[in-house]
């Protein structure tokens, strides 16, 4: 039998490699607009988000938006929207990507009360269902097409 990057890679599949932190998280290296940063990546989440703090960072026009986000630290949280921003994840690339913009000071907080890293955001389903995500958590790979 084939092993699963073989037959991925014949499909198209782009190979990214991610870190599985003290906390379990899965930490990723992506760029947002050729800025590189650290992300979660998250099935849970559904949109891909960046931390206010980060704007300036990924060089991020902003628009506010009415949606509230809500997730494992509350609901309820003001957020802004980013449209037309280049992602690139390995050599997975999205050049036409909208990003939520909210508080990820609970996040940070939380991983930093573990000793582990803070990140600039979360990569989340938005991104995984448009790359026909496959996650090898063994090999700790995610595979985007």
């Amino acid at each position: 039998m084939e092993n699963l990057h073989q037959v991925l890679k014949k499909e198209k599949y782009r190979k990214i490699k991610f870190k599985v932190t003290k906390t379990q998280h899965l930490l990723i290296k992506a760029k947002i607009n050729g800025v590189s940063g650290n992300f979660i990546l998250d099935t849970g989440a559904s949109n891909s988000c960046v931390g206010f703090e980060s704007i300036e960072r990924f060089e991020l026009a902003t628009k506010k938006s009415k949606t509230k986000a809500s997730g494992a630290g509350g609901g309820g949280m003001k957020t802004e929207v980013s449209a037309h921003n280049n992602l690139q994840l390995g050599s997975w690339k999205n050049n036409d990507f909208s990003i939520v913009i909210f508080d990820l000071s609970h996040v940070n907080e939380a991983l930093e009360s573990y000793k582990a890293k803070a990140v600039h955001g979360i990569i989340g389903a938005d991104v995984l269902l448009e790359g026909k995500a496959i996650i090898d958590y063994y090999n700790h790979y995610v595979y985007l097409k």
